[in-house]
């Protein structure tokens, strides 16, 4: 009986799978650096992409900075503006008040009484002088009650001295500003008038 021996052939096909193996091996090797490098490509484009956007967006932010700083210099600018208007109105309405105020001042003191000092503290007039009588600065508190530029007097201060009964009585007293002339004024009075009409 003849006898082959195989092992040539299976050395052969041993190492022609190796080599198979290798050669496989080496292929999807190349694959995934192919894939590893692709994928780091379209990463690094994305990234890129991504920071061309940021550095857009960090521009458009820096002008909408620059131009928010600019609407709060206007709107400081304007906040000042009207406050120089309104008191530039207080003065020209305070100016017209004034003159309508020395000429209540003059109308109002009765015959007897003698202003010696007039002081105002915003909506506050001081008033001091000297009267023959208490009932003289009674009736000056009256007269300046019925006046529609001026409203609540209070009696500070009235005094004689005791060792000279003809000496003239001093006093101080304070009495709150008003304008009939005030709009704002004139108005809230009609409303409440309308508002009484209409709950009778």
């Amino acid at each position: 009986m003849a006898r082959i021996n195989l092992l040539p052939w299976r050395e052969e096909r041993r190492t022609q799978r190796q080599q198979e193996f290798y050669a496989l091996l080496g292929a999807v090797a190349l694959g995934a650096a192919g894939i590893v490098l692709l994928v780091t490509l379209f990463l690094g484009s994305q990234i890129s992409l991504q920071t061309d956007r940021i550095n857009t967006l960090n521009a458009e932010i820096k002008i909408l900075d620059d131009r928010i700083l600019k609407i709060e210099e206007l709107d400081r600018t304007r906040s000042r503006l009207l406050q120089r208007k309104a008191i530039i109105e207080e003065l020209q309405a305070s100016r017209s008040q004034m003159v309508h105020l020395f000429d209540e001042l003059v109308r109002t003191i009765p015959e007897g009484v003698r202003l010696e000092s007039i002081k105002q503290a915003g909506a506050t007039l001081t008033l001091e002088g000297d009267a023959q009588s208490n009932a003289r600065v009674s009736a000056y508190m009256r007269s300046l009650d019925a006046s529609p530029w001026m409203k609540d007097p209070d009696l500070q201060i009235v005094k004689a001295d005791d060792d000279n009964p003809q000496a003239r009585y001093s006093f101080t007293l304070r009495v709150t500003l008003q304008n009939p002339l005030d709009p704002e004024k004139e108005e809230g009075e009609a409303e409440s008038g309308i508002a009484a009409g209409g709950a009778q």
